[in-house]
C-alpha cells in the first residue's frame, strides 16, 4: 500500500512527489540571545511523538507548494479532520 498525501492544490498524490519539511514545533525557545549550542540542541535533539501532529511538506514534483498536514506516525497516514 502506498502512502499518499493531500496537496491543497493538486489533491491526493503519492508520497514520493513530496519532500518532508519537518514537524511544526512552534517558536524557538528564547529567540533573543540563543546560543549556537542551544540552537543546535533545539533543532537536532527532538523526539518524534508517537501521536498525530502537524508536519510541513513540500510538493517538489508538483505545484511547488509548502503546506502543513496532520499525520499519524503510528499508521503513516494523514489524519482527516
Amino acid at each position: 500500500m502506498t502512502f499518499r498525501l493531500t496537496c491543497p492544490v493538486c489533491g491526493k498524490r503519492d508520497v514520493y512527489e513530496f519532500t518532508f519539511g519537518g514537524q511544526e514545533r512552534g517558536p524557538r525557545p528564547g529567540q533573543e540571545g540563543l546560543s549556537a549550542e542551544d540552537h543546535f540542541r533545539w533543532t537536532q535533539y527532538r523526539l518524534i511523538p508517537y501521536a498525530p501532529g502537524e508536519e510541513w511538506w513540500y510538493h517538489a514534483q508538483g505545484c511547488g507548494l509548502w503546506f502543513k498536514t496532520t499525520r499519524d506516525p503510528a499508521t503513516n497516514r494523514e489524519v482527516e479532520e
